[in-house]
């Protein structure tokens, strides 16, 4: 992404202090939440921020890589943000290498980060024994929410699995309706593809194929029916679909035009922005042929090291205020997400946060997203091959699966 030299180049100018001194307890936070449902949710954090006697200035970026770009690039060129949002995983790696970030090790230990955060999500923000980003919620990546008032004019029930799935989308199908709701765009491709891979392809399936690169898995019956399957769903796409939004996606359903929408639990916070109630007006659930799971992701907020002990106070403050108990229910009743500390009182969450609990309590049920298990390198080049057999109907399941073979092999 960038030189070690440039960025060492960089640190040198952010420790003589390039940028002038920030106000005590000020703090400018990047982020790229931007749709209705993620404004209401980051506002949670911009007022507890403020109650705790702090000022948040809000820099909001559309777009996740064009966030996370402007963060970074901010950071190395000696002008950082106070906090900067980046996915559970490993998109700061290079940050902790070349030495740019500040740990969270005090609020960690304070608030007993290693008693109350699952394994997977904490050692996700864990560098060579310290906690370098604030692990805020847990997202799962792998629901499909539905409209019960399309499902009932339709004939439609929830889906059990993958095989009853179909049988219900024809339902919708025939009754006149978007089947499913989608935003045809490379990083919604492939997280649809990672639903089919954990729910079709199963817990090891996932892990095998992201995490160990596992040739005879990719090459094997399983992983070509997950691939048969994702191909399968796009005649249930409306041509419309190409580039749309998530979020407009999600309000097709939202709106009874579509029947489903296959999205992380972030979409739940544009059913909440628009009125509706789960399991009211809007079903979820995870769907599993058998021995699939719930793909956890996340949010994570990083902390360029301090210019000043003002910015550092400002840091340790925007640190345990997003980790408080009340702010993490809160932002998860608003986001859709579920808390990253489960030693908090969930019971005013709704049916689906119950269910993503119930999920996370099991860890045999717990299934790290592909950012936890392989390097953005990895994961562009699978994204690529991925939407090119979405996208263009000539490309063989042989083919498909050469390619990504290929792709997991270069990295081993």
């Amino acid at each position: 992404m960038f030189s070690r030299k440039y960025l060492l180049s960089c640190a040198a100018a952010l420790a003589l202090g390039a940028a002038g001194p920030a106000a005590a307890q000020t703090a400018e936070v990047i982020h790229w939440w931007t749709s209705g449902g993620e404004s209401a949710a980051v506002k949670v954090f911009a007022d507890q921020f403020a109650k705790a006697g702090g000022t948040w200035v809000d820099t909001a970026i559309a777009g996740g890589p064009n966030a996370r770009t402007a963060a970074i690039n901010r950071t190395i060129g000696g002008n950082p943000p106070t906090a900067m949002q980046f996915n559970t995983g490993k998109q700061f790696d290079e940050l902790v290498e070349n030495n740019l970030l500040a740990d969270v090790d005090a609020v960690a230990a304070k608030q007993n980060w290693k008693g109350i955060i699952p394994p997977a999500i904490l050692d996700a923000v864990m560098r060579n024994g310290h906690a370098y980003a604030v692990p805020i919620n847990i997202h799962g990546q792998n629901w499909f929410f539905y409209s019960t008032a399309v499902f009932a004019k339709a004939g439609a029930t929830e889906p059990k699995n993958w095989d009853d799935l179909f049988v219900q989308l024809d339902r919708v199908k025939a009754a006149g309706f978007i089947p499913l709701a989608f935003g045809d765009q490379k990083n919604w491709e492939r997280n649809m593809f990672n639903t089919v891979l954990a729910g079709v392809g199963g817990a090891e399936g996932f892990t095998g194929m992201w995490g160990k690169r596992d040739q005879a898995f990719v090459k094997g019956p399983v992983f070509r029916k997950v691939a048969e399957t994702y191909r399968r769903l796009k005649g249930y796409v409306d041509p419309a679909s190409p580039g749309r939004n998530w979020n407009d996606s999600a309000a097709l359903v939202i709106q009874g035009k579509a029947g489903m929408h296959i999205m992380g639990d972030w979409a739940k916070g544009e059913f909440t922005a628009a009125g509706q109630t789960a399991g009211k007006e809007y079903g979820c659930t995870v769907l599993s042929n058998g021995g699939g799971g719930y793909v956890m992701g996340g949010d994570v907020f990083a902390f360029p090291k301090p210019k000043n002990a003002d910015v550092a106070k400002a840091q340790a403050l925007l640190a345990t205020t997003m980790m408080a108990p009340d702010t993490q229910i809160m932002f998860a009743q608003k986001k859709g997400s579920i808390p990253s500390r489960q030693d908090v009182d969930s019971s005013t969450l709704d049916i689906c946060a119950q269910k993503a609990m119930k999920f996370v309590s099991d860890k045999s049920a717990q299934i790290p997203a592909n950012e936890l298990l392989s390097p953005p390198a990895l994961t562009g080049a699978v994204e690529d091959i991925i939407s090119a057999y979405w996208n263009d109907n000539s490309m063989t399941t042989d083919a498909f699966v050469a390619k990504v073979s290929s792709a997991l092999a270069s990295t081993l």
